[in-house]
């Protein structure tokens, strides 16, 4: 015990692209963003910022991108058991006042307008592979807030 090496994190972040009637997704501004962000402010040792990638706001158009985003970073990670890895997806309710985090995902599309590719589905699974539209997953999520000058 105590002998273990630090771990190491890296943050792949993804946002969407404009949709319905959002010209400009707030989520695509942050993204687009976030690494000039980082090189300015820096990061908490340990802490890198991998990806930063735009997905076109479409359920099947989004896929391949998604896809080589994920392998690549699954190539790049380090195999050794000390990277951590974190997925952060921004993104948007037009509805809301603030931001939030949601802790559950269940694997199910239905949208309430078509896409930007025209595609509106009703209570299918979004990856068909992991299981009915009932399938519910759940994270835990630690955050530290840091103050900085």
């Amino acid at each position: 015990m105590g002998s273990e090496a630090p771990k190491n994190v890296v943050i792949h972040v993804t946002g969407f692209k404009k949709f319905n009637v959002f010209a400009t997704n707030p989520t695509e501004t942050l993204v687009s963003n976030l690494k000039s962000y980082v090189e300015k402010t820096g990061l908490p040792p340990g802490v890198s910022l991998g990806s930063c990638t735009i997905l076109e706001t479409a359920g099947d158009g989004a896929l391949d991108t998604l896809k080589k985003v994920l392998e690549a970073s699954v190539s790049s990670e380090n195999k050794s058991g000390t990277t951590e890895v974190v997925w952060l997806h921004m993104g948007l309710n037009g509805g809301a006042s603030k931001f939030a985090i949601e802790r559950q995902a269940v694997n199910e599309a239905t949208f309430s307008c078509p896409d930007e590719l025209g595609w509106q589905p009703k209570r299918l699974p979004i990856v068909a592979d992991d299981g009915e539209i009932t399938r519910i997953r759940e994270v835990f999520i630690v955050l530290f807030l840091a103050y900085l000058p």
